[in-house]
């Protein structure tokens, strides 16, 4: 295990981080490097419930601030392409990354938005290491975190709300479509990627 000195000394730069990267984004503000890093870096560090509740907060603020090529749509889109792909849903921190940019800057965008957003995770594991053995145990702490459990699930129905339904179910074929690829995934167990494919294929169809 890690000892003490070491987890408070990473602690300490998660903070540093989360303080020092918003400050230097308004210090050079036509900087796309610096908007990504400090966006996906704050939305690792204050997001709970996964990657369904980082959308809204990404969408708030990349959306916002004019990147190129970044809109509420282009975010939307990167959430339903990652729908079909393993692994956790902050991937999207890859796919907007990437379409930052053109060629190779994108490609070093999607690297640096995917390890703003997972860093975060990674020093606050390692902050609490030496003292989860302690904290586990306490009555208090299993209390907070069954009510973090619960808030969570509140969190991920406001996220399906807003954006993905206010900003994909619009009309009454939308709702159609929504509603036979959610018959397909929970009746016929269709897997996913298969879900996200049949839904584009839909959507090529009957929205030339």
């Amino acid at each position: 295990l890690l000892k003490r000195r070491t987890a408070l000394a990473l602690f300490a730069v998660f903070l540093a981080l989360l303080f020092l990267l918003p400050a230097a984004s308004r210090l050079y503000p036509d900087s796309t490097a610096l908007a990504l890093a400090d966006s996906h870096y704050r939305a690792g560090s204050l997001v709970f419930g996964g990657g369904h509740v980082v959308l809204p907060m990404l969408e708030g603020e990349l959306a916002d601030r004019g990147i190129s090529g970044i809109s509420a749509g282009t975010i939307m889109a990167g959430y339903g392409a990652v729908q079909a792909m393993p692994g956790p849903l902050f991937s999207i921190a890859a796919f907007i990354g990437g379409v930052s940019a053109p060629g190779w800057q994108g490609a070093l965008l999607a690297v640096l938005a995917l390890t703003a957003i997972f860093i975060p995770s990674f020093l606050l594991l390692a902050s609490a290491m030496p003292f989860w053995n302690g904290l586990r145990g306490d009555r208090r702490v299993r209390g907070a975190l069954n009510g973090v459990n619960a808030g969570v699930v509140g969190l991920l129905l406001a996220a399906l709300y807003d954006p993905v339904w206010t900003g994909t179910v619009t009309t009454g074929l939308d709702f159609a479509v929504a509603l036979g690829v959610f018959a397909v995934i929970h009746f016929w167990k269709l897997p996913s990627w298969l879900a996200v494919a049949l839904s584009a294929f839909l959507g090529w169809l009957l929205w030339p």
